[in-house]
């Protein structure tokens, strides 16, 4: 027997979205991963670095995968439940995690990092990253690319033209050699996603919140409901993320 719109809406809206772990998803939404392998890469490099710092690490769980962190490894988080969750996790392995609001300055010295990683960063502030990073250190991070997950933004939110070049990795390569970086490798790939209820939406927006800022279910009862039905009757919605991997590399000898 299929759930009810205020059985699904009630239980997404009332789970705990803390940190980066999406396994409440599991069976509700699938979304297909970039080819890339970034904890994979991410990992080699950490594993080759003396002291590395991970920038908006959530609650730590892709740092936490990796087998080998350096002797020094820092990480940063600005919303208060996800540096509880990031500490909990990280300090067993030694990792320092830094309450920090997201904004310049980064709260480090200058040319203390060989390697700064990111996934998903809201914000990247590229003259800070230049600052931090040793002379041939290495920035390697996925971003979230350019009008991602943009079938939902514009199913909430109507059409956004002026929105959708957001994130264009043209515009991060041109800020990153900006801020006297060189850029050895950009990529962008567009995945497919499917949410199989109207409950996996609520939660996504609820964990995702630039998504559709302000987003609450209350707010938009009326097109949830109606993405119910739609959901009930078409089948899956369907959107498409899009993910961009950049490596930059300060210049200078190590």
């Amino acid at each position: 027997m299929s759930r009810t719109f205020e059985e699904l809406v009630a239980e997404a809206g009332s789970v705990s979205v803390e940190g980066w772990d999406f396994s409440w998803l599991d069976g509700r939404a699938t979304e297909e991963r970039p080819s890339w392998g970034y904890q994979r890469e991410m990992g080699r490099r950490l594993a080759a670095a003396s002291a590395a710092l991970d920038v908006q690490t959530g609650g730590g769980e892709v740092l936490a995968g990796a087998e080998r962190l350096p002797p020094v490894m820092a990480a940063t988080e600005s919303w208060p439940p996800n540096v509880a969750r990031a500490t909990r996790l990280l300090h067993p392995r030694g990792v320092v995690v830094v309450a920090d609001p997201d904004e310049p300055p980064l709260p480090f010295a200058a040319e203390a990092f060989d390697l700064v990683t990111s996934r998903h960063p809201a914000m990247v502030w590229w003259p800070e990253i230049a600052r931090v990073l040793r002379p041939g250190g290495t920035y390697f991070a996925q971003h979230v690319g350019p009008a991602s997950v943009w079938e939902l933004v514009e199913y909430f939110l109507g059409p956004q033209p002026a929105a959708r070049r957001k994130r264009h990795p043209d515009d991060e390569t041109a800020a990153a050699k900006e801020a006297g970086l060189e850029v050895v490798d950009v990529r962008t790939e567009r995945l497919r996603m499917e949410f199989f209820d109207v409950g996996a939406v609520v939660y996504f927006l609820r964990k995702v919140i630039w998504t559709v800022p302000g987003f609450t279910v209350e707010a938009h009862r009326d097109r949830l409901r109606d993405l119910h039905r739609r959901i009930e009757t078409e089948g899956p919605f369907v959107a498409h993320s899009s993910r961009t991997l950049i490596e930059a590399r300060k210049p200078g000898r190590p």
